[in-house]
């Protein structure tokens, strides 16, 4: 309406000059608002016609908030699919809509712990999925993948214990001395890579962990366990009542495993087909993570939601979403890279753990990429470099 007006009042003046002598702030005001209300449009790139008419996410959880830059992609008036454990909804960045839909669909107990990279391979209708580095890396040969953002920094994958048991205990490294003995899921190659280099015995680790804090409460704190720096330590002081007091706990990336967790990646045909849409997606993917840290009440009040809906077992609370963010900044988990993007790789950070990796992943019998790296599961070509964290 603005832009026709200015052309109305340019088209009169043409009829009668005389007419438009008094109209020239009128116009330059017009013209001013005009140019204001273009650029707030602006603002956000149309997907329609560049991506799929459906964006398809898979992620490697349950609705939590550490994957809250997904949920909060998704607009209002979402529809869930409560059987198959994924919502779908116009896909939204800065509050507007981009022209095409976005889905997000649940993992692990959720699709029997299959991998998102598995599905991804299986189900061409999922454009991303969460793939870490690690993941990747093991991947490489049968089933490899190209990461294209970050929206964590540092893995959040911790291993914990209880402080008033173990209280010279600082580090993972400190929990060989005590013999105690160190729960974890089955195959991950991170405990792998601690028992070959010594930073754990073999003989204490135990791949039986089950996802649940009943062995951990039944032995009173003498087991050490596996967890997430941005879940456990609120969930068992606050939430867990056979608990009830801190944890401690360090993150396997502090521990030498520097793999990058929560991070989003395609098949290379896939990724390299769609350059055109990940140019756009992906600064919005990486805007999303900032404005959801800054604020996160819309996406965590649709995780919840859809924690009631899916009824699938996963309990998950309001204070169990907001402490995940908190706990997720002050740990440093959600942060800039070192080139001060929020969502880029520090490919030399990618190389030294390709090199720390690949003999474990050896040892293990993975079949990986001959000479991998870096650039062959990770890039930032579809990053905005002026996307941070403030």
């Amino acid at each position: 309406m603005k832009r026709k007006l200015s052309a109305l009042l340019g088209s009169l003046c043409l009829v009668a000059l005389t007419a438009c002598g008094g109209s020239d702030a009128a116009t330059e005001e017009v013209t001013e608002e005009t140019t204001a209300a273009e650029e707030a449009t602006s603002e956000v790139a149309s997907l329609a016609g560049v991506c799929p008419d459906t964006i398809t996410f898979q992620t490697d959880w349950n609705p939590e908030s550490e994957h809250g830059f997904l949920y909060n992609l998704v607009g209002e008036g979402y529809e869930v699919d409560a059987a198959g454990l994924r919502v779908t909804g116009a896909l939204v960045s800065k509050g507007q809509d981009t022209g095409v839909k976005v889905q997000v669909r649940a993992g692990g107990p959720a699709v029997g712990f299959t991998s998102p990279t598995s599905l991804m391979y299986s189900d061409p209708d999922i454009f991303l999925a969460f793939v870490s580095t690690d993941g990747a890396v093991q991947d490489s040969g049968e089933f490899p993948t190209m990461t294209v953002v970050a929206p964590f920094n540092i893995n959040p994958q911790i291993i914990m214990w209880d402080p008033a048991t173990y209280p010279d205990v600082k580090t993972i490294a400190d929990l060989k001395a005590t013999g105690a003995k160190v729960r974890y899921f089955g195959g991950a190659a991170y405990m792998e890579y601690f028992t070959a280099n010594g930073i754990l015995d073999a003989k204490q680790v135990d791949g039986n962990y089950d996802g649940t804090p009943a062995n951990f409460v039944a032995d009173g704190g003498k087991a050490a366990q596996q967890g997430f720096a941005t879940s456990e330590p609120y969930y068992y002081q606050n939430v867990l009542t056979d608990w009830a007091k801190p944890v401690a706990y360090q993150t396997i990336h502090e521990a030498g495993w520097t793999a990058y967790a929560q991070s989003l990646g395609g098949k290379p045909d896939v990724v390299a087909a769609n350059k055109d849409c990940l140019k756009l997606l992906v600064p919005m993917i990486q805007q999303s993570q900032v404005d959801y840290v800054t604020d996160p009440s819309r996406a965590n009040a649709l995780i919840l939601d859809l924690v009631g809906q899916y009824n699938n077992g996963w309990l998950y609370d309001a204070g169990q979403a907001a402490a995940a963010v908190e706990l997720g900044l002050a740990n440093g988990l959600i942060a800039n890279s070192p080139d001060g993007t929020l969502g880029s790789f520090d490919l030399e950070r990618v190389e030294a753990f390709i090199a720390s990796a690949v003999p474990v992943y050896t040892k293990i019998g993975a079949k990986m990429k001959e000479g991998i790296t870096a650039a062959d599961i990770v890039t930032n070509e579809f990053i905005d470099p002026t996307i941070a964290l403030p």
